[in-house]
């Protein structure tokens, strides 16, 4: 699998901090705690062609990934590449999340993926399932240091498929037209090379929030990593906190005035239009391995607005099992895709449940990987699921709201108004550009794409009113 090279020291920063780029913070003193609740290591496939990560015997297992090579499905060859490949194998260890995965992130699959997996609960296989293949809009801006790194790959979406023990999968190519009328008839495009298919097992769930396990979480047995991410919030909770608590708005501008220090231009420093701060799970509560991430934390001057976008990642999960889903798609941005860390600054689950992403600090402008060419100067928020033609609950609508009314507000955003940001490059607009948007967009919005999904983009006009609505505007 990609190496993950780590950069020293741990990072801080203050709202409207001046630079974009990789900071260091400051090492806290560590309270006392236990270490998380040990699991067996699954045995490593024998067959040729996976790849695991390694720990000692007896240590905790947070998750692993096995990475398979595709082979022909068929003796036609297509500038020199088959039009059909795919795998079947039994013999691998439990996981939970796939996805595909190829060499040159700038080379499109244009084609189909589609994957069937055999459950552990029941031991009977799924019917073909589709794998979202137009992945590429998620990602760094162009010529970034995240971007350029020669460990990033081409990748579909990933798919969570829930405990299983078996997979088949099936990459197909596009055929092109035969002639300029557009019908079809030609030759199939070529496929990417080094195709693999990539299992995540996400791990096991950290300790239930309130109990006695979790209690004792904070303190003495963070390592260094753990110590680093959960110090970017200390200016809300303790060291090792598993989630941030709700306040009354009240308390929610008082914090955010201390926090800003001095108002920003053209806001009155009495009376911040701040949301009610919510309840967010931080990356210690969903169980983050910190040892997969680059160890810097990248930020940007400002927050002046917030994407909202899908995982694309299937909507056949449980609440309970949100954590286990975002530990899978951490894993597979970092370790499959090469990214420094998870994309998104956020994520949201089908009960309403808000949670920390990318490392940095949720009060701070972290530079996420969510919004090709529009990261800078933004926050990514994903709803986990696909919202092509399924309706999100209404419980993450209002999440969603709730969450951009607060941080928006933080940096004197209006959620119903417009901004300008300037585009990194991409297929809408050119690198340079100074682009209005709404303060609240979806993705498309700032990339052709489908995310995030036809009937969650259809929903953005009452997120807006509702968060300018806690803002008190």
């Amino acid at each position: 699998m990609f190496k993950i090279r780590g950069m020293r020291g741990y990072l801080s920063s203050s709202i409207g901090a001046p630079s974009v780029g990789l900071t260091c913070a400051a090492v806290l003193a560590l309270p006392l705690t236990l270490p998380a609740a040990a699991a067996p290591e699954r045995p490593a496939p024998t067959a040729h062609g996976a790849t695991n990560d390694r720990r000692p015997a007896g240590a905790a297992v947070p998750g692993s990934t096995q990475s398979l090579p595709l082979v022909p499905r068929t003796r036609e060859r297509v500038f020199g590449t088959v039009p059909e490949q795919g795998v079947y194998r039994e013999d691998v260890r439990h996981f939970s999340l796939v996805g595909v995965v190829w060499d040159n992130p700038g080379t499109a699959l244009h084609g189909q993926v589609q994957v069937r997996t055999r459950s552990v609960a029941t031991g009977k296989w799924s019917g073909w399932q589709d794998v979202e293949t137009h992945n590429a809009d998620h990602g760094a801006d162009p010529d970034t240091a995240e971007s350029t790194s020669d460990r990033v790959h081409g990748a579909t979406a990933p798919l969570w498929v829930g405990d299983s023990d078996a997979v088949e999968v099936r990459v197909r190519a596009d055929t092109e037209p035969a002639g300029g009328d557009g019908r079809t008839g030609g030759s199939p495009s070529p496929l990417p090379s080094g195709l693999r298919l990539e299992l995540i097992d996400p791990g096991a769930e950290p300790p239930p929030q309130g109990s006695p396990a979790d209690a004792s979480r904070t303190g003495v047995g963070l390592d260094d990593a753990e110590a680093g991410a959960s110090a970017a919030n200390n200016d809300l909770v303790p060291l090792g906190a598993a989630e941030i608590p709700a306040l009354s708005k009240k308390d929610t501008e008082r914090e955010a005035l201390a926090l800003r220090g001095a108002a920003p231009a053209g806001t009155e420093p009495g009376e911040p239009y701040v949301g009610p701060r919510p309840r967010i799970v931080t990356r210690h509560g969903w169980g983050a391995d910190e040892k997969l991430r680059e160890r810097g934390f990248a930020y940007t001057k400002s927050v002046k607005a917030a994407f909202v976008h899908h995982t694309a990642s299937g909507n056949n999960y449980k609440c309970a099992q949100a954590p286990s889903v975002i530990r899978g798609i951490y894993r597979y941005h970092v370790k499959s895709m090469g990214w420094r860390d998870i994309g998104y600054n956020f994520l949201v689950d089908k009960c309403g449940n808000l949670y920390e992403g990318r490392a940095g600090g949720v009060t701070k402008a972290v530079m996420g990987a969510h919004t090709l060419g529009f990261n800078s100067n933004s926050t990514g928020i994903a709803v986990i699921g696909t919202f092509t033609s399924a309706k999100p609950s209404s419980s993450a609508v209002t999440a969603i709201a709730k969450l951009t009314a607060w941080k928006l507000g933080l940096f004197g955003a209006d959620p119903k108004g417009k901004t300008h940001l300037k585009s990194g490059g991409g297929n809408l607009y050119p690198k340079g550009k100074n682009v209005q948007l709404n303060v609240i967009s979806g993705h498309r919005d700032g990339y052709a794409t489908e995310c995030p999904g036809k009937q969650l983009y259809s929903k953005l006009g009452s997120v807006r009113s509702a968060a300018a609505r806690y803002q008190g505007r």
